[in-house]
């Protein structure tokens, strides 16, 4: 199959990484997108369409949550990398499909430019990428040229950023990481008022006895 995928993409196709009886994933370049998304549903009957998403690989620069708020941030390593089929660039988007009659599934990665990141929409080909593409455009930024809906659909109307992206600052984990160091308050009915109300019944007993 990633032989014959090979033959149809030509030299769209950057980069591809199998593992035989598991999956499969390709690369293919911005520019063919959708002319390579086309190509896989109607010439190699991939024809179900999973999801749509997109992933940013910077490491983050505001460290990790189960980092130890009182303890300066480990140095931890910035190289970028691009998982299974490489990237070139800090953001990709991917698809996946499903061939529906030998269930094989395929992974398909394309780059996006780090400054005004943008791909072609998917929604001529498969409609259910609507909202696929409206929430990688909220959370990420990604402009998908074609599709003239992408309205929030999480987020008001004037939120500044994509929360998505490793450079989106967590307030809320700044202030307070999480897991982060919680307050603890005891639970009602706890040692402390347990004790009063045995201490109380046997008070309680001593004075009917006598």
């Amino acid at each position: 199959m990633l032989e014959a995928i090979k033959l149809s993409l030509g030299d769209a196709l950057v980069d591809s990484h199998l593992k035989p009886g598991d999956d499969l994933w390709i690369r293919v370049r911005t520019d063919s997108w959708l002319g390579s998304v086309q190509k896989l549903r109607d010439q190699h009957s991939f024809d179900y369409f999973g999801f749509l998403s997109a992933i940013d690989w910077m490491p983050s620069p505001y460290g990790r949550g189960e980092d130890d708020p009182t303890e300066p941030a480990p140095v931890r390593d910035t190289t970028i990398r691009s998982g299974y089929a490489g990237g070139d660039t800090r953001m990709q988007v991917f698809i996946r499909l499903v061939n529906s009659k030998t269930h094989l599934g395929i992974t398909v990665k394309v780059d996006v430019a780090d400054s005004s990141p943008s791909v072609e929409s998917l929604i001529t080909i498969f409609a259910g990428a609507n909202w696929h593409e409206r929430e990688a455009h909220e959370m990420f930024g990604i402009d998908f040229i074609g599709h003239n809906d992408l309205r929030n659909m999480y987020l008001p109307v004037d939120f500044e950023g994509h929360p998505l992206r490793k450079d989106f600052p967590l307030l809320a984990r700044m202030v307070k990481p999480w897991p982060g160091i919680v307050d603890v308050e005891p639970l009602p009915g706890g040692d402390d008022e347990d004790s009063a109300e045995v201490k109380a019944s046997a008070q309680s007993k001593d004075s009917d006895a006598s």
